[in-house]
């Protein structure tokens, strides 16, 4: 059985913190290959996802559940940062498809009783930082 509610009830309200999300994530890309039930236990049953990049909407558990079950490459991911408070939160990682270039994306988590109710993914290429505007960047 899927191991959630990963959120705290407090009252009349959820608790849910950076390490909370964060582990949210990490159950999810680390079954979902193998178990898509526990891959997507993050997700209200009435959960909304959506790339704006595409235009794509999907809507509903099920849905999204069995469109990632028939995903024709192999992904690997790797968290960057996470922030955010109460219910919003916004993972930013990097991806890479069939062993490719990596990617750099965004999640934006808008959360319902510690359960992810709606998910916009945003993914780009990364590029090479422009040399004229060196003397103004922070090291990293």
């Amino acid at each position: 059985m899927s191991q959630f509610p990963f959120g705290t009830r407090t009252c009349d309200a959820w608790a849910v913190d950076g390490e909370t999300v964060r582990a949210m994530l990490r159950q999810h890309f680390e079954n979902s290959a193998s178990d898509p039930e526990l891959a997507h236990a993050m997700y209200h049953q009435d959960a909304v996802l959506e790339f704006p990049q595409s235009g794509e909407r999907f809507e509903g558990l099920d849905n999204f559940r069995e469109w990632r079950s028939s995903y024709p490459a192999n992904t690997s991911f790797e968290f960057r940062d996470v922030r955010g408070e109460g219910d919003f939160w916004v993972a930013e990682l990097s991806v890479t498809y069939d062993g490719g270039p990596e990617n750099f994306g965004v999640s934006i988590l808008e959360l319902r009783e510690g359960r992810i109710a709606r998910e916009s993914i945003y993914v780009a290429e990364g590029f090479d930082a422009p040399a004229w505007r060196a003397q103004w960047r922070a090291d990293a």
